[in-house]
Formats: C-alpha cells, structure tokens, sequence
C-alpha cells in the first residue's frame, strides 16, 4: 500500500505578531522616532500627490500612502553600510533608508526639523519634480531614487528588474568581508517575475546576506493576489529555495522591525538570504491620487477597514497610552512637517504670472539645463590616463605563436592576480578546464573564490554582475555561453546596466566586463549562433570589443577591465583555434578605446569588418585582385568608432564596402552605413555596399547553415561587383 510522508521545508517560515507586552518594552526612542519617519513619509507623499494634480509632476507619481509602515519598521534596523534598492513605488523606502542614514541614533518629534533632512525633503521632491537639484538631476524622477551614500542604491522602474542587483549588493558585502546586508524591497506582482525567482535560487546557493522583503499591498495594478497566484501567502515562496521567511502585519511597524531584526541577524550570521512578507495596503490607485475604488477593483468599505489600521495611528496611540508624547505635540508635529513641505515647494515653485489664484509652476531656474540630455551616457574615459598604449607593430616585448583562447585565459589569469577586485562568473566556468571552450582554464584554481559557477539563470546573474559594478568595490568579468542568451538577460543588459550611469545622474561608474561568443559554422542553429552586435550598438551605455588577434585580445581586454563603463568582448569560435602572434610575459598594455587597426592598406574601396570577417575579407580581397584597404573595427559601439581612420581611408578611396557575417535583420553594417553616408556623402562615389548574411537564423543543416552565414566567396563577389568585374 503507498506510504505518504508529510514533507517539512528545511528552513523557518514564522508568521510575528505583537502583543501590547512588545509595545510596552519597546524603547521610547525607537517609537518617537517610527512616528517622525511615518509623518515625514507621509506629509511628503501627501505633497507629492497634491503637485501631481496640479500638472507639476512630470509622468507617473507613485504613492506609497498607507504602506510606510513596511519600510519604516524594516529600514529602522540597517545602518548607512547596509543597502537598499527598490521598486517603481520606492518613496517611501528611499527616505527611510536616507533618514536612518541622517539620524543614526533616531528622531524626536520634540526636537524639530533639521537642515539636513530639510535638504533630503528637497532634493527628493526636485528628483520627482525632474529638477537640477534632485540627486540625479532630475533624470531619475519618481521611480529612479539613488542616493548612495546612504546606501540607497536605486529604484526601479520594471518590476522585478533591481532584485538581481541586491543579490550582488550582497556579494559585494560579504566579499568584502564586512557583515553588511542588503534588502530588496519589491511587490506582490514582482514576487511572480523570472528574474526574482532566479535570484532566490542564486541567493540561497551562494547564501548571500540579501532580504527579499515583500510589500504585499494585495493589488498589481488592479490585479489581486488571489487572481495571480495559488499561494496568496507570498512568503512561502522562500522556504521552497531554502530561505527562511518571516510573514508579518505591514501596518504594524513595530512587529516588521521585530521580524526584520530576526531576518538581520540570520544575515548578519552568515546563514543566507531572508525573506519578509509585509502586508501593507496603499490607499491610493497605482499612480495618482484616486482611490481604488474610483476604478472599480477595490470596494469603498475594503479601503476603509485597512485605513482603521492606519500605521501612524498605530504608533500614536501607544505613544499616547504611554504617556511618551502628547495628543498636542503629536498634533504639532505634523503641522511642522507640512510646513516644511510648503517652505520646500517655494523654493521650487512659483505663481503663475496673471494666473489663476494659487496657480503655481517649476521655477524656470530649477529645470535642468537641456545640453545636459546626453551628458553622461558613458565615461569621459579619464580612467585612461597614465594607460600603457601598444599595438602589434610597435611593441617592445616577446612575442610567440598562442592561440587566441589561451590569450583570453592568459590575460584574465594575469589580471585578476594583478587586482584582487577582479570576479569571473557564468555557466561551468569554473569546471570543463576552463568552460565549454576553455576560455578560463586554470583561473579557479589560481584564484580561489573569484571564479563562480553559476546557476542557468543569465536574467539573475548578469543582474547580480551589475549590483557588484555599480556597488563598485569589484569589477565583475561575465561569461554568457553564446551570445544568443542575451535576450533571456535582455532587462539586464539594456535596461538596468547600460543605463545606470546616464539614469542615476550621470557619474556612476559601471566597470563590468561581459564576454560572449559568436557560434556561427558550429551547427548549433537558430538559437546559438547570432553576432549580437547590431543589437547592442542599438543600447547606449554599452561599449563594444571585438578582438579578431590574440594579441588584440590581450590589449581590449586590459581596456575593457579598466574602463568605467559596461563592456562586452565579443569572441569568435572560430577565432578560438586560430594561431597568432601573442605577448610571452608582457601582458599589461592596452588598446586604445576608439582605435581601429588598418590590416592592409589600400586605395580602391575602404572594407570595414570586425571578428572572424578580417581573415575571411583578407582572404577574399586576395582572391579578387581588388587593391582594397581592410579596417579591422576592433571598437564597434557609436561612441568607440575609430572616425578618424575611417574617414582618412574613405576621403582615399571614395567607395565603402561593410562586411559581417550575420543575418540581415540584426545587421551591424545597416546603421553603420547610414552614418557613413550622412558623414562622408560628398566623399563617396557610390552607396555603401554592404555583405550580410541571409533573412534567416542559421540552421543545424551544414548546407543551411553555410547559406545563412557571409563568407569570403560573398566579399569576393562584391568587392569583384565594386570594381565593374
């Protein structure tokens, strides 16, 4: 007969609930200083929404009114070397975080306002606004929050997108060798979003001192818990990763400080991640100031009986009861508060010249000033400075024969025994002798602990690779095992790491190191073969590498490593057998970024390529007579292109051939062309002429496959087509 046996989760899932008795001990000044946040929070979210309905906010204005308790109580018990990050509706999480930054030892609501949080007040409201003296200079507004001295590390506008992020936090905590921890704060609707799911398991492998804290507000948009998910109890996702969880009243800040001081020092222990579910209620629609209930999804006596629960009340009576504070002095207290937000708003704000009675606008002095709209994409590349310089020709040390895939082993090796900051992570990297190609041989031996196996999971890992650039004490070197897996990671990689520097302000630096490989001719089809770098030149932020040398190798790495922006190397496979000259012993130089190589010079047709199309263009341009000048790009991204040795060559030879070897509809050469013609029209003689490979994803079929891909028979044909041969 079958046997069941009732299985137990290995880690605890609590459920805290105070009792008048926690009340009663809870110290005073933890109490007084929950109900200065609480009020600051939420007179200033009151604020935000009463600019919001005057037009003053510029796009969404996310109210976190109602749901202050959850991050108050949870963010009371961090320090400043603690770090947060959070979701679209991150008000009220950005300023607790700061507030305990500025006031370590607590607030009291009888001591007054300071000027420093007066200036945190200000500069909150001006980020929101989308003004210059926001902390990100208006760039980030409502749903992008960063002030990283105080260990407020961003919010996120896509759901889910900063989870991976806090599991790097995290790394970079424990790496570091302090016992700092990291939260994520995020949503009922985030708690169903891959990425957040990768990052428990990734989380709870590595035992990373990150709290997932859950604020369960019952609604996605208008969406319930009920209707998205079997288990509306969302804290019972954790224990199915291993990670111990703590489910508590939301509108109880005392009992989520309670929990969360659990969960801290479970972290703080070393025994891995947490997770806290808060059941929170925002009295507000999911942006703007109408209730729920104006849209239909939420009754009128729903919302009623979760304001009775008010967390501000909550903390007030006690206090009252208590005989802590009075009535009248909380009373005062809050009209404080709002007159502090008032004397905010005028420093921002002005009448309306002939306007309406009480008619107020932006400050024209206030606005950012337009000609800073690009400034800060990327770096201005100072990092440079003082960089030794060497190309192949010129350089001064032994050269021998190596293969390209010993080069990338040799240069990692050497790097990371130079800085100790250096961490390599990906699929199997740390195993096969150095990943499916062996591509990091020898390094995990070499460098215990810097060289990380990860789960699949490229959407979390690649994410946890940003958290440890933008966090910035490590340069994280990633490897996707084909360069098609971009797209699972695609949030990642073109929303939340090729824009933080630009979205945060500008100055953030991102040094993060992502290598992928380019599989075409290996007979791994559709889904393993694309050249990925049309799409990327398409995502600001990024800065391309593609070597197509060993030597080269060496030296665009070396680059990549010491730049301050996000960079990918891409690599050939069939660059990775492939014998050149390669440095012995002397492996610190760099190649300039924005420097092309000219492989031979010409004076009939300037042929631009990049990766395993210089041999394959070389080839051809020997098989074809044609005395053509082949420019090996090397640096592909828009900001990186070597224009001075391009438009040298085209002002020469007044014709342009672009050879790739990819698909034509995520072709490289297509917007490479457009700006070649707009910059060089009066220089060329013809069209740019362009090789591509066909419509189609290569397929398994050798046949189909060689007649998806370009080859030196199609530049042969052109370069013969060019010439009237």
């Amino acid at each position: 007969m079958t046997t069941h046996k009732f299985l137990k989760p290995a880690v605890a899932w609590v459920e805290i609930k105070t009792t008048d008795k926690d009340w009663d001990t809870a110290a005073p000044e933890l109490l007084k200083t929950m109900l200065a946040e609480l009020v600051l929070i939420r007179v200033f979210e009151e604020y935000v929404l009463e600019l919001a309905s005057l037009g003053l906010v510029h796009g969404p204005a996310h109210s976190s009114i109602g749901q202050e308790g959850g991050a108050v109580g949870s963010a009371l018990r961090l320090t400043t070397a603690d770090t947060v990050n959070g979701s679209h509706r991150g008000h009220h999480q950005f300023l607790a975080k700061a507030l305990g930054h500025l006031a370590p030892k607590g607030l009291d609501p009888l001591a007054g306002i300071g000027a420093d949080i007066r200036e945190l007040l200000l500069r909150t409201l001006a980020e929101i606004c989308g003004l210059d003296r926001g902390f990100s200079h208006g760039r980030g507004g409502s749903m992008h929050l960063q002030w990283k001295e105080a260990g407020a590390m961003g919010t996120n506008a896509i759901v889910g997108g900063g989870v991976p992020q806090a599991a790097g936090f995290a790394w970079a905590h424990r790496q570091a060798g302090t016992d700092a921890v990291s939260v994520t704060y995020f949503g009922d609707g985030a708690i169903n979003i891959g990425s957040t799911l990768e990052t428990f398991n990734l989380a709870a492998a590595w035992k990373l001192p990150v709290c997932f804290f859950v604020e369960n507000n019952g609604y996605a948009v208008s969406t319930s818990v009920g209707e998205a998910t079997g288990e509306p109890r969302l804290s019972g996702r954790g224990p199915g990763f291993g990670i111990a969880s703590w489910k508590v009243d939301g509108m109880d800040p005392l009992a989520v400080h309670l929990a969360m001081g659990e969960a801290v020092e479970h972290m703080r222990a070393g025994r891995g991640p947490t997770l806290v579910e808060a059941d929170v209620y925002r009295y507000f629609h999911q942006n703007g100031s109408f209730p729920g209930s104006a849209f239909g999804y939420r009754s009128k006596e729903e919302e009623k009986a979760w304001r009775a629960r008010d967390p501000i009340d909550r903390v007030s009576a006690h206090l009252v009861r208590r005989e802590l504070l009075s009535e009248s002095q909380i009373a005062d207290y809050v009209a404080a508060a709002k007159a502090l937000m008032a004397d905010i708003g005028s420093i921002l704000l002005e009448p309306v010249p002939e306007g309406r009675p009480g008619e107020r606008r932006i400050r024209a002095a206030e606005w950012p000033d337009p000609a800073f709209v690009d400034v800060g994409v990327r770096g201005d590349l100072s990092e440079f400075a003082g960089a030794r310089f060497a190309e192949q020709a010129t350089f001064g040390g032994e050269l021998a024969p190596r293969k390209l895939v010993e080069a990338v082993a040799a240069v990692l090796d050497h790097r990371m025994g130079q800085d100790a900051g250096i961490v390599v992570m990906g699929e199997d990297v740390h195993r096969l002798n150095g990943g499916t190609n062996g591509a990091t041989r020898g390094l995990a031996a070499a460098h215990p602990g810097r060289v990380l196996g990860t789960p699949i999971s490229e959407n979390a890992f690649a994410g946890l690779a940003g958290g440890i650039a933008i966090d910035g004490r490590f340069t994280p070197v990633v490897e996707f095992m084909y360069a098609d897996f971009m797209w699972v990671a695609a949030d990642q990689l073109f929303n939340q790491i090729g824009k933080a520097r630009h979205m945060f302000g500008g100055s953030g630096a991102v040094p993060l190191v992502l290598r992928s490989k380019v599989a075409m001719g290996t007979g791994y089809g559709s889904q393993h073969s694309m050249d990925p770098a049309g799409i990327m030149a398409t995502a600001a932020g990024w800065r391309i590498a593609a070597p197509s040398t060993a030597f080269d190798y060496v030296g665009l790495m070396n680059s990549a490593l010491r730049c301050q922006d996000p960079v990918i190397i891409l690599e050939h496979v069939d660059l990775y057998g492939s014998m050149g000259e390669a440095p012995v012993t002397d492996l610190d130089y760099c190649i300039p970024v924005g420097a092309a190589a000219v492989r031979r010079p010409g004076a009939a047709v300037t042929v631009l390529t990049y990766l395993a199309m210089v041999g394959a263009t070389l080839e051809a341009v020997t098989a074809s007579g044609i005395d053509a000048e082949v420019i090996d790009l090397r640096w592909l991204d828009r900001a990186s292109l070597d224009w001075g040795t391009i438009g040298e060559s085209i002002r020469k030879t007044n014709r342009v051939l672009i050879v790739e070897q990819g698909a034509l509809g995520t072709s490289y050469g297509g917007w490479l062309a457009d700006e070649i013609q707009r910059r060089y029209f009066d220089w060329l003689d013809a069209p740019v002429e362009r090789v591509t490979g066909g419509e189609a994803s290569p397929s398994i079929s050798k046949v189909l496959e060689r007649a998806a891909i370009a080859g030196p028979a199609d530049v042969t044909r052109v370069l013969r087509e060019i010439a009237g041969l």
